[in-house]
């Protein structure tokens, strides 16, 4: 193996035994916890070496950064997942390649969403990014909607064409009365995904956690943690 892979697999293995304990501690089997490995300013290089690791879930947060590494990638059996902020202009290409989409937070994005997925004869699963820190009717300072128009939104994404609507998520809060407060947030989150559970049981998706809070996310109940720092290392700053 290459250094670069030597260094994947030491990390991968790492962060493996972090969430078969994290599972452990909570009696919960380790298949209960989908691992997706956030691949976002690293190459596609890097994607191909863990592919070839095991890993079969992907996630980027921005199109100009995901569409090239995708097609780069297209022979590889991965799983594709867009977790950043979206806006309508980007939606087509993402359409093309992502299998998720689980920043879906407003109206007029599950319209466009929609629209190009019939174009590409797709079917996208949509997760609604919750926002923990905002008001009952508000947006958060990341995007998300607020828990008060969860049931709404979840109405829409199920009854739009091309779409599948199949749970929440939510990034930890800075501001607000979760911050600081991983683990409380991360059970609001699961509270939530029980709500939204009864009239929709198919969304069972909850998409929480990430390098430093994976642990709190698998002890309330998330199914699957996005992790890109623990597996890839510390990113290069931009500019």
């Amino acid at each position: 193996m290459t250094d670069r892979k030597d260094e994947l697999a030491t990390n991968l293995a790492k962060v493996e035994r972090r969430i078969a304990d994290a599972c452990a501690a909570a009696g919960r089997g380790r298949g209960d916890v989908t691992l997706i490995v956030v691949t976002k300013t690293y190459p596609a290089s890097d994607v191909r070496m863990l592919a070839e690791l095991g890993v079969r879930h992907v996630a980027e947060n921005r199109d100009q950064d995901a569409a090239p590494k995708a097609a780069a990638c297209a022979d590889l059996p991965l799983t594709w997942h867009f977790v950043g902020q979206l806006q309508t202009n980007k939606v087509r290409s993402v359409a093309g390649y992502a299998d998720f989409v689980q920043s879906v937070d407003r109206s007029k994005l599950v319209t466009a969403l929609s629209k190009e997925a019939v174009r590409a004869g797709r079917e996208l699963g949509c997760l609604l990014q919750v926002a923990l820190d905002a008001g009952e009717s508000e947006r958060g300072e990341r995007g998300g909607v607020a828990p008060g128009g969860i049931e709404e939104l979840a109405d829409l994404v199920a009854g739009a064409p091309g779409l599948r609507l199949d749970g929440l998520m939510t990034v930890a809060p800075l501001t607000g009365e979760y911050a600081g407060r991983e683990q409380a947030a991360f059970e609001r989150l699961m509270d939530l995904s029980t709500d939204l559970r009864r009239s929709h049981p198919a969304a069972t998706m909850v998409s929480a956690g990430m390098s430093a809070d994976l642990e709190q996310a698998v002890a309330a109940g998330a199914t699957h943690v996005r992790v890109g720092s623990a597996v890839l290392g510390v990113r290069p700053r931009l500019g």
